[in-house]
Protein backbone atom coordinates (compact mmCIF):
# COMPACT_ATOMS: atom_id res chain seq x y z
CA UNK A 1 0.00 0.00 0.00
CA UNK A 2 1.33 3.44 -0.91
CA UNK A 3 2.46 5.60 1.99
CA UNK A 4 0.77 9.00 1.77
CA UNK A 5 2.86 10.64 4.50
CA UNK A 6 5.39 9.78 7.19
CA UNK A 7 7.77 11.30 9.73
CA UNK A 8 11.34 11.32 8.42
CA UNK A 9 14.14 10.32 10.78
CA UNK A 10 17.19 12.56 11.15
CA UNK A 11 20.10 11.77 8.89
CA UNK A 12 22.44 12.13 11.87
CA UNK A 13 22.11 11.75 15.62
CA UNK A 14 24.28 14.82 16.27
CA UNK A 15 23.46 18.52 16.36
CA UNK A 16 26.33 20.94 15.74
CA UNK A 17 26.30 24.07 17.86
CA UNK A 18 29.01 25.89 15.91
CA UNK A 19 32.14 23.75 16.23
CA UNK A 20 30.65 21.79 19.15
CA UNK A 21 28.92 18.51 18.28
CA UNK A 22 26.07 17.56 20.61
CA UNK A 23 24.20 14.28 20.55
CA UNK A 24 20.50 14.81 19.92
CA UNK A 25 19.68 12.25 22.61
CA UNK A 26 21.70 14.17 25.21
CA UNK A 27 20.19 17.49 24.12
CA UNK A 28 16.66 16.19 24.65
CA UNK A 29 17.54 15.00 28.15
CA UNK A 30 19.20 18.31 29.04
CA UNK A 31 16.26 20.39 27.81
CA UNK A 32 13.85 18.11 29.66
CA UNK A 33 15.76 18.51 32.93
CA UNK A 34 15.72 22.30 32.65
CA UNK A 35 11.97 22.32 31.96
CA UNK A 36 11.33 20.07 34.97
CA UNK A 37 13.40 22.31 37.26
CA UNK A 38 11.74 25.48 35.96
CA UNK A 39 8.17 24.22 36.36
CA UNK A 40 8.93 22.46 39.63
CA UNK A 41 10.45 25.64 41.01
CA UNK A 42 7.38 27.69 40.18
CA UNK A 43 5.08 25.14 41.77
CA UNK A 44 7.29 24.88 44.86
CA UNK A 45 7.19 28.63 45.43
CA UNK A 46 3.40 28.60 44.94
CA UNK A 47 3.19 26.02 47.74
CA UNK A 48 5.11 28.28 50.09
CA UNK A 49 8.66 27.11 49.42
CA UNK A 50 11.67 29.23 48.58
CA UNK A 51 12.94 30.07 45.13
CA UNK A 52 16.00 28.04 44.17
CA UNK A 53 15.20 25.07 46.39
CA UNK A 54 14.14 22.80 43.52
CA UNK A 55 17.37 23.56 41.67
CA UNK A 56 19.34 22.68 44.80
CA UNK A 57 17.47 19.38 45.15
CA UNK A 58 18.07 18.67 41.46
CA UNK A 59 21.83 18.78 42.03
CA UNK A 60 21.35 15.51 43.94
CA UNK A 61 18.34 14.06 42.14
CA UNK A 62 19.39 14.44 38.49
CA UNK A 63 22.76 12.61 38.65
CA UNK A 64 21.34 9.82 40.80
CA UNK A 65 18.36 9.59 38.45
CA UNK A 66 20.60 9.21 35.40
CA UNK A 67 22.65 6.54 37.17
CA UNK A 68 19.50 4.66 38.18
CA UNK A 69 18.08 4.95 34.67
CA UNK A 70 21.20 3.52 33.08
CA UNK A 71 21.56 0.76 35.65
CA UNK A 72 17.96 -0.35 35.08
CA UNK A 73 18.50 -0.47 31.33
CA UNK A 74 21.79 -2.36 31.54
CA UNK A 75 20.44 -4.87 34.07
CA UNK A 76 17.22 -5.59 32.17
CA UNK A 77 18.95 -5.65 28.76
CA UNK A 78 22.24 -7.14 29.84
CA UNK A 79 22.46 -9.24 26.66
CA UNK A 80 23.23 -6.05 24.72
CA UNK A 81 26.43 -5.44 26.68
CA UNK A 82 27.72 -8.75 28.02
CA UNK A 83 28.41 -12.06 26.36
CA UNK A 84 30.03 -13.23 23.17
CA UNK A 85 30.61 -10.48 20.66
CA UNK A 86 29.59 -7.72 23.07
CA UNK A 87 31.69 -4.92 24.54
CA UNK A 88 30.97 -4.26 28.25
CA UNK A 89 32.37 -0.73 27.87
CA UNK A 90 29.23 0.11 25.86
CA UNK A 91 27.28 -0.13 29.11
CA UNK A 92 28.50 3.36 30.08
CA UNK A 93 27.84 4.94 26.66
CA UNK A 94 24.59 6.56 27.75
CA UNK A 95 24.79 9.09 24.89
CA UNK A 96 24.06 6.26 22.45
CA UNK A 97 20.66 5.75 24.10
CA UNK A 98 19.32 3.33 26.63
CA UNK A 99 17.83 4.54 29.89
CA UNK A 100 14.91 3.17 31.89
CA UNK A 101 12.35 5.54 33.36
CA UNK A 102 11.69 3.13 36.22
CA UNK A 103 15.34 3.34 37.25
CA UNK A 104 15.36 7.11 36.71
CA UNK A 105 12.46 7.64 39.12
CA UNK A 106 13.91 5.27 41.72
CA UNK A 107 17.41 6.74 41.51
CA UNK A 108 16.11 10.30 41.43
CA UNK A 109 13.95 9.62 44.47
CA UNK A 110 16.99 8.45 46.43
CA UNK A 111 18.93 11.59 45.52
CA UNK A 112 15.95 13.83 46.28
CA UNK A 113 15.38 12.08 49.61
CA UNK A 114 18.98 12.73 50.67
CA UNK A 115 18.79 16.39 49.63
CA UNK A 116 15.38 16.96 51.23
CA UNK A 117 16.48 15.32 54.47
CA UNK A 118 19.50 17.62 54.64
CA UNK A 119 17.22 20.67 54.35
CA UNK A 120 14.34 19.45 56.51
CA UNK A 121 11.92 19.29 53.57
CA UNK A 122 9.19 16.61 53.34
CA UNK A 123 9.92 14.49 50.28
CA UNK A 124 6.22 13.94 49.40
CA UNK A 125 5.65 17.70 49.15
CA UNK A 126 8.66 18.10 46.86
CA UNK A 127 7.51 15.15 44.75
CA UNK A 128 4.09 16.78 44.30
CA UNK A 129 5.70 20.01 43.14
CA UNK A 130 7.95 18.42 40.52
CA UNK A 131 5.59 15.71 39.23
CA UNK A 132 4.20 17.60 36.18
CA UNK A 133 7.70 18.80 35.31
CA UNK A 134 8.99 15.23 35.32
CA UNK A 135 6.22 14.24 32.92
CA UNK A 136 7.16 17.09 30.58
CA UNK A 137 10.83 16.12 30.85
CA UNK A 138 9.88 12.62 29.72
CA UNK A 139 7.88 14.06 26.84
CA UNK A 140 10.92 16.00 25.64
CA UNK A 141 13.40 13.24 26.36
CA UNK A 142 11.50 10.72 24.24
CA UNK A 143 12.49 12.67 21.13
CA UNK A 144 16.01 11.44 21.77
CA UNK A 145 14.80 8.04 20.55
CA UNK A 146 13.81 9.72 17.27
CA UNK A 147 17.36 11.01 16.83
CA UNK A 148 18.74 7.52 17.49
CA UNK A 149 16.09 5.71 15.37
CA UNK A 150 15.25 3.35 18.22
CA UNK A 151 12.30 2.06 20.25
CA UNK A 152 9.82 2.27 17.38
CA UNK A 153 6.79 0.02 17.04
CA UNK A 154 5.36 -2.39 14.53
CA UNK A 155 5.35 -1.69 10.78
CA UNK A 156 2.49 0.58 9.70
CA UNK A 157 1.39 2.71 6.76
CA UNK A 158 -0.36 5.33 8.87
CA UNK A 159 0.28 8.96 7.82
CA UNK A 160 2.25 9.61 11.01
CA UNK A 161 4.49 6.55 10.68
CA UNK A 162 8.20 7.15 11.26
CA UNK A 163 10.74 6.27 8.58
CA UNK A 164 13.48 3.95 9.82
CA UNK A 165 16.72 2.97 8.09
CA UNK A 166 19.21 1.96 10.75
CA UNK A 167 20.90 -1.14 9.32
CA UNK A 168 18.46 -3.28 11.29
CA UNK A 169 15.03 -2.32 9.98
CA UNK A 170 13.94 -0.37 6.94
CA UNK A 171 10.46 0.99 6.32
CA UNK A 172 7.77 2.86 8.21
CA UNK A 173 6.84 1.98 11.78
CA UNK A 174 4.65 3.18 14.66
CA UNK A 175 6.41 6.19 16.25
CA UNK A 176 6.13 4.99 19.83
CA UNK A 177 8.41 7.84 20.92
CA UNK A 178 5.74 10.26 19.67
CA UNK A 179 2.90 8.35 21.35
CA UNK A 180 4.67 8.38 24.69
CA UNK A 181 5.68 12.03 24.31
CA UNK A 182 2.08 13.11 23.73
CA UNK A 183 0.84 10.88 26.54
CA UNK A 184 3.31 12.47 28.97
CA UNK A 185 2.12 15.95 28.00
CA UNK A 186 -1.42 14.81 28.77
CA UNK A 187 -0.28 13.38 32.13
CA UNK A 188 1.33 16.71 33.04
CA UNK A 189 -1.88 18.59 32.21
CA UNK A 190 -3.94 16.07 34.20
CA UNK A 191 -1.76 16.39 37.31
CA UNK A 192 -1.76 20.20 37.19
CA UNK A 193 -5.56 20.28 36.82
CA UNK A 194 -6.21 17.70 39.55
CA UNK A 195 -3.76 19.39 41.91
CA UNK A 196 -5.54 22.73 41.53
CA UNK A 197 -9.02 21.24 41.65
CA UNK A 198 -8.55 18.89 44.62
CA UNK A 199 -5.50 20.43 46.37
CA UNK A 200 -3.56 17.19 46.37
CA UNK A 201 -0.92 16.84 49.05
CA UNK A 202 1.40 14.43 50.85
CA UNK A 203 2.63 12.83 47.63
CA UNK A 204 -0.74 12.25 45.96
CA UNK A 205 -0.02 14.48 42.94
CA UNK A 206 3.11 12.42 42.32
CA UNK A 207 1.16 9.19 42.77
CA UNK A 208 -1.37 10.39 40.21
CA UNK A 209 1.44 11.12 37.75
CA UNK A 210 2.91 7.65 38.25
CA UNK A 211 -0.44 5.88 37.86
CA UNK A 212 -1.41 7.85 34.75
CA UNK A 213 1.98 7.35 33.11
CA UNK A 214 1.99 3.58 33.66
CA UNK A 215 -1.40 3.24 31.95
CA UNK A 216 0.00 4.79 28.78
CA UNK A 217 3.29 2.94 29.02
CA UNK A 218 1.45 -0.39 29.23
CA UNK A 219 -0.27 -0.10 25.83
CA UNK A 220 2.71 1.55 24.16
CA UNK A 221 4.85 -1.45 25.13
CA UNK A 222 2.52 -3.65 23.08
CA UNK A 223 3.53 -1.78 19.92
CA UNK A 224 7.29 -2.00 20.38
CA UNK A 225 9.30 -4.61 18.49
CA UNK A 226 12.75 -4.11 20.02
CA UNK A 227 14.27 -7.07 21.81
CA UNK A 228 13.07 -7.42 25.40
CA UNK A 229 12.70 -10.04 28.10
CA UNK A 230 9.23 -11.54 28.45
CA UNK A 231 7.41 -13.28 31.27
CA UNK A 232 4.10 -15.12 30.81
CA UNK A 233 3.68 -13.56 27.38
CA UNK A 234 4.24 -9.96 28.50
CA UNK A 235 7.30 -7.78 28.18
CA UNK A 236 9.15 -7.02 31.39
CA UNK A 237 8.18 -3.35 31.17
CA UNK A 238 4.51 -4.35 31.00
CA UNK A 239 4.81 -6.22 34.29
CA UNK A 240 6.73 -3.32 35.80
CA UNK A 241 3.99 -0.92 34.71
CA UNK A 242 1.31 -3.11 36.34
CA UNK A 243 3.18 -3.39 39.65
CA UNK A 244 4.02 0.32 39.78
CA UNK A 245 0.44 1.28 38.86
CA UNK A 246 -0.99 -0.80 41.71
CA UNK A 247 1.54 0.63 44.16
CA UNK A 248 0.73 4.21 43.10
CA UNK A 249 -3.02 3.71 43.42
CA UNK A 250 -2.62 2.04 46.82
CA UNK A 251 -0.48 4.93 48.04
CA UNK A 252 -2.99 7.49 46.75
CA UNK A 253 -5.92 5.83 48.55
CA UNK A 254 -4.10 5.15 51.82
CA UNK A 255 -2.55 8.63 51.92
CA UNK A 256 -5.93 10.30 51.30
CA UNK A 257 -7.42 8.44 54.27
CA UNK A 258 -4.56 8.92 56.69
CA UNK A 259 -3.44 12.44 55.75
CA UNK A 260 -6.20 14.33 53.93
CA UNK A 261 -5.60 17.83 52.68
CA UNK A 262 -2.29 19.45 51.86
CA UNK A 263 0.82 20.33 53.85
CA UNK A 264 0.62 23.65 55.71
CA UNK A 265 4.40 24.15 55.66
CA UNK A 266 6.59 22.64 52.95
CA UNK A 267 9.93 24.26 53.80
CA UNK A 268 11.24 25.51 57.15
CA UNK A 269 11.86 29.24 57.15
CA UNK A 270 15.43 30.42 57.68
CA UNK A 271 16.34 32.00 60.98
CA UNK A 272 14.74 35.42 61.26
CA UNK A 273 12.01 34.56 58.70
CA UNK A 274 13.96 35.97 55.76
CA UNK A 275 15.29 34.29 52.66
CA UNK A 276 19.00 33.92 52.03
CA UNK A 277 19.10 37.28 50.24
CA UNK A 278 17.63 38.98 53.33
CA UNK A 279 14.17 39.62 51.87
CA UNK A 280 11.00 38.57 53.64
CA UNK A 281 8.92 35.97 51.86
CA UNK A 282 5.51 37.02 50.60
CA UNK A 283 2.57 35.10 52.08
CA UNK A 284 1.02 32.64 49.66
CA UNK A 285 -2.17 30.66 49.54
CA UNK A 286 -0.24 27.54 50.52
CA UNK A 287 1.47 29.09 53.54
CA UNK A 288 -1.54 30.97 54.89
CA UNK A 289 -4.28 28.45 54.25
CA UNK A 290 -6.19 30.84 51.96
CA UNK A 291 -5.72 33.73 49.58
CA UNK A 292 -2.81 35.93 50.62
CA UNK A 293 -4.09 39.03 52.35
CA UNK A 294 -7.36 37.56 53.63
CA UNK A 295 -7.92 38.61 57.24
CA UNK A 296 -7.30 35.74 59.64
CA UNK A 297 -6.63 33.35 56.75
CA UNK A 298 -3.63 31.81 58.51
CA UNK A 299 -5.22 31.52 61.98
CA UNK A 300 -6.32 28.11 63.25
CA UNK A 301 -10.08 27.76 63.10
CA UNK A 302 -10.42 27.12 66.86
CA UNK A 303 -8.47 30.27 67.69
CA UNK A 304 -10.63 32.44 65.43
CA UNK A 305 -13.77 30.94 66.95
CA UNK A 306 -12.45 31.71 70.43
CA UNK A 307 -11.78 35.32 69.53
CA UNK A 308 -15.26 35.70 68.07
CA UNK A 309 -16.74 34.45 71.37
CA UNK A 310 -14.53 36.73 73.45
CA UNK A 311 -12.52 33.79 74.81
CA UNK A 312 -8.75 33.38 74.80
CA UNK A 313 -7.19 30.83 72.48
CA UNK A 314 -7.20 27.34 73.98
CA UNK A 315 -10.90 26.82 74.72
CA UNK A 316 -11.53 27.09 78.52
CA UNK A 317 -11.49 30.51 80.28
CA UNK A 318 -8.27 31.17 82.12
CA UNK A 319 -6.21 28.64 80.13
Amino acid sequence: MEILASIPSPGTSEIHLGPLPLRGYALCIIVGVFVAIWLGGRRWVARGGRAGTVADIAVWAVPSGLIGARLYHVITDYQLYFGEGRNPVDAIRIWDGGIGIWGAIAGGAVGAWIACRRRGIPLPAMADAVAPGIALAQAIGRWGNWFNQELYGRPTDLPWAVEIDNNVDTGTFHPTFLYESLWCVGVAVLVIWADRRFRLGHGRAFALYVAAYTVGRFWIEYLRIDEAHEFLGLRLNNWTAVVVFLAAVAYFVISARRRPGREDVVEPAPEGGADEDGSEREPTEESTGGEAGDAGAGEPERERAGKAAGKPAGGRPGE
